[in-house]
């Protein structure tokens, strides 16, 4: 069971956008996000910007337009052309990267939530325009990094950059402990993040060594391949026959989202892309991945997805293919032998994969595996099977994604990993499956329609510290609901009292998973993000995943969220706040952890 359910404010007040130290690039204005790639097209690779000498300069443009269709668009441009470039970086680095905010606030009639926050604008105070739209505004969340949540680096609480604006600096250091792997940016605008994220506002982030921590991927050819998903694009469309049973009812949540059908099929949620090649409902014509005969390649993917999960499996003559894991959010699953130093006399734990026929993926889960070419002329696919997310959840029906072509004049990937790679040091931390919490706190999902009298009322959503009363995030109240202590580790206890699917996730941390609805688990794999079980409505527990929180690392100390990643679900409220002080300093926190007595609410000392 274990391996199915895997992945598978202290803001300165001061801080202001400040001038450039230099042009911007090329003057775009207001503008058009650039087209994007036909239905049945190639699978392309997104730019890419690699670090000089220990600095990565990467200036983007932050641009939205409305398609023929009425569909939203939202992309970064690099240099004026490239969508979406994917940034390489080293342990180590710094990174400067200059974020010019160019939507058309023509285009923020409406869409996003309506959030009115009182302090909007660049890590400072201000007043929000009376006539600005939440999607107006922008910022970036450098999705699983270890980067200290303050202004210029990793804070979403309080950085809201407005359309229009001086480009705003980030400016940080990836630290020379970072787990190299596959990471991601997006924005985080509370109200904002679901629409600009369906409108393609994503891009990879690729932490350079994953062949020093496992060798058996040295040498090979890697290939990004980021999946997102999108508003139907032909919503009136009937699901194509493929047998003689009726296609299922569509029926629509409050939201206005497709639902479960339960079947397996159906019209789904939304479209799904693939490096931005559509895979539209109903004839889901797939892209094209073109591969060498029997050749091995690293693929990192990436599900960019607002809503939509996957679970990801290559065909070959019609059988699913094993696909080797060997890392899970950015984190490669030999961690645990690296921070121990235990290897097989053969060396085989050092190099541990994990050889999976499918891989679950919820929406912000990353995952590098190892595939190996079909034969010339072979049929072969990739494909994304039906997820089963509840009976209130969206509906994820079985899909292809690409058409795997191989051919011996196909073109390399443009990246390949070093051959004979230096290994990376031991870590030096304990490995966190051998640290004993501190103390264990429970969370629990929640949902209500807004108007009690109305079921049929769009629904609240919430995340809820047990001891606590529920209440939507508000962006305006940043007062924590947990408070750790830098160096701290805990025990979280993450149930589901919702029929759908919800996938939890904290900025600045990783975690593990320790037990499956209250099931001890041996999986020492680090994970940001996981699916939580929905609840059958009648069941007298809830599902639940036991996760063990690390907060050892002093880079993350300050003020950030944890939320559901279904960021439909986050903008609607299901979001809540934790501070990590620094290590020596009081630490209170608020709520009842389990196993000890306290008012709700209260502040109780842990010294």
């Amino acid at each position: 069971m274990g391996w199915r359910c895997f992945v598978f404010l202290g803001c300165v007040v001061a801080c202001v956008i400040g001038a450039p130290p230099r042009a911007f690039g090329q003057t775009l204005g207001v503008g058009a996000c650039p087209p994007r790639p036909a239905a049945g097209s190639a699978v392309a690779e997104a730019d890419e910007v690699r670090s000089e000498n220990g600095v990565l300069r990467v200036d983007l443009d932050y641009r939205s337009s409305v398609e023929t269709s009425g569909q939203k668009r939202y992309c970064y441009l690099y240099e004026g052309r490239g969508e979406a470039p994917t940034l390489r970086v080293k342990p180590g680095d710094l990174v400067i990267l200059r974020l010019k905010n160019d939507v058309d606030v023509a285009v923020h009639s409406g869409g996003a939530k309506s959030h009115q926050h009182s302090t909007p604008g660049a890590c400072a105070g201000g007043e929000m325009p009376a006539t600005a739209a939440m999607g107006a505004f922008t910022n970036l969340h450098f999705h699983g990094l270890t980067l200290a949540p303050v202004c210029h680096e990793d804070d979403v609480l309080h950085t809201m950059i407005e359309a229009g604006s001086a480009a705003f600096e980030y400016r940080f250091r990836i630290p020379v402990d970072e787990a190299p792997g596959l990471y991601w940016y997006h924005p985080h605008i509370h109200g904002a993040t679901n629409v600009q994220v369906l409108g393609g506002a994503s891009g990879a982030i690729i932490v350079e060594g994953i062949e020093r921590a496992n060798a058996e991927v040295a040498g090979l050819p890697e290939r990004l391949l980021i999946i997102r998903d999108q508003e139907l694009l032909n919503p009136d469309a009937a699901p194509v026959q493929t047998d003689s049973m009726p296609p299922p009812m569509v029926i629509r949540d409050a939201e206005g989202d497709i639902l479960n059908t339960g079947t397996g099929g159906g019209k789904p949620a939304k479209d799904l892309s693939i490096n931005f090649v559509p895979v539209a409902f109903p004839n889901y014509v797939p892209a094209v991945v073109k591969i060498r005969p029997g050749e091995k390649e690293l693929w990192r993917v990436l599900n960019a997805s607002a809503i939509t999960y996957l679970d990801l499996q290559m065909m070959v003559n019609g059988k699913p293919q094993m696909m080797g894991v060997v890392s899970l959010d950015g984190i490669p699953i030999n961690s645990r032998e690296r921070t121990a130093d235990e290897k097989a006399d053969d060396g085989s734990a050092k190099n541990r994969i994990v050889w999976q026929s499918h891989v679950l993926m919820p929406p912000a889960g990353r995952v590098e595996i190892i595939v190996k070419g079909p034969g010339e002329g072979v049929k072969a696919s990739l494909v994304t099977r039906t997820v089963d997310t509840g009976p209130a959840g969206e509906n994820d029906p079985t899909r292809p994604l690409a058409t795997i072509v191989a051919s011996a004049d196909a073109a390399e990937p443009r990246a390949r990993l070093a051959a004979s790679p230096a290994p990376l040091a031991r870590a030096s931390l304990a490995w966190l499956g051998d640290v004993q919490p501190i103390r264990t706190r429970k969370l629990y999902f929640s949902e209500k329609p807004h108007d009690p009298k109305d079921p049929k009322s769009p629904t609240d959503f919430y995340l809820t510290v047990e001891g606590q009363e529920p209440k939507l995030f508000d962006p305006d109240d940043t007062a924590p609901n947990i408070v750790v202590q830098q160096g701290d580790v805990e025990d979280w206890i993450i149930e589901n009292r919702t029929q759908e699917l919800h996938a939890f996730h904290i900025h600045q941390a990783h975690f593990m998973l320790v037990e499956w609805n209250g099931v001890p688990l041996d999986e020492p794999f680090l994970r940001d993000t996981i699916n939580v079980a929905y609840w059958d409505g009648k069941s007298a527990q809830y599902p639940s995943v036991k996760l063990r929180m690390d907060f050892r690392d002093p880079n993350i100390v300050g003020t950030f969220v944890y939320h559901c990643h279904l960021l439909e679900h986050e903008d609607g409220g299901m979001m809540g706040v934790i501070r990590v002080v620094a290590k020596g300093k009081q630490a209170n926190f608020i709520g009842t952890p389990a196993g000890i007595d306290a008012v709700p609410g209260a502040k109780i000392s842990t010294e």
